[in-house]
């Protein structure tokens, strides 16, 4: 399955790979401030770009998104081959973020209840069930279910094969 991207990052990427040897360096123009940063957090997220000291690169799962071969190898020191995660669906969250705390709460054998969740984030319960939809079904891949006992609060969990150990 090839990787969806948007047109901004399908133009960030194909730049780099045509002429920076896969450095980003180019931003269309109406991509400006905070919002080149949170196309570089997006990629890289995706494990579409890996970080070299101050430089972002393409990595492989970009290459493979963009479906063309990798190029300028030589130009990516051999370290920064490890720090794209091998799939692609590693969870990348800050340390000690309200997203981070959810994951670990969900990740217990016995998972957290939405009351738990709102307890730790501090969020209204729509916004919860949004974070679980959105940043952790589709944005990280995460599989989240729940269930019910008869009359016990209803439990979710990062179900075993969402997890990478």
């Amino acid at each position: 399955m090839t990787t969806q991207l948007t047109a901004t990052q399908q133009a960030i990427l194909a730049h780099a790979h045509q002429h920076t040897a896969g450095k980003i360096e180019w931003f269309p123009e109406n991509i400006k401030g905070g919002a080149r940063q949170k196309v570089l957090d997006g990629l890289f997220n995706r494990a579409l770009i890996t970080k070299s000291a101050s430089d972002w690169l393409i990595a492989a799962e970009g290459y493979d998104a963009l479906g063309v071969p990798r190029k300028g190898a030589i130009n990516a020191p051999a370290a920064d081959t490890n720090t794209a995660p091998a799939n692609p669906k590693t969870p990348r969250t800050r340390e000690n973020s309200k997203q981070a705390q959810m994951i670990e709460l969900l990740k217990r054998s016995d998972g957290a209840t939405l009351n738990q969740l709102i307890e730790a984030t501090g969020w209204q319960a729509h916004t919860v069930r949004g974070a679980m939809a959105g940043a952790l079904k589709k944005k990280l891949g995460l599989t989240i279910t729940s269930d019910k006992a008869t009359g016990q609060e209803r439990t979710y969990r990062i179900s075993s094969e969402g997890v990478t150990a």
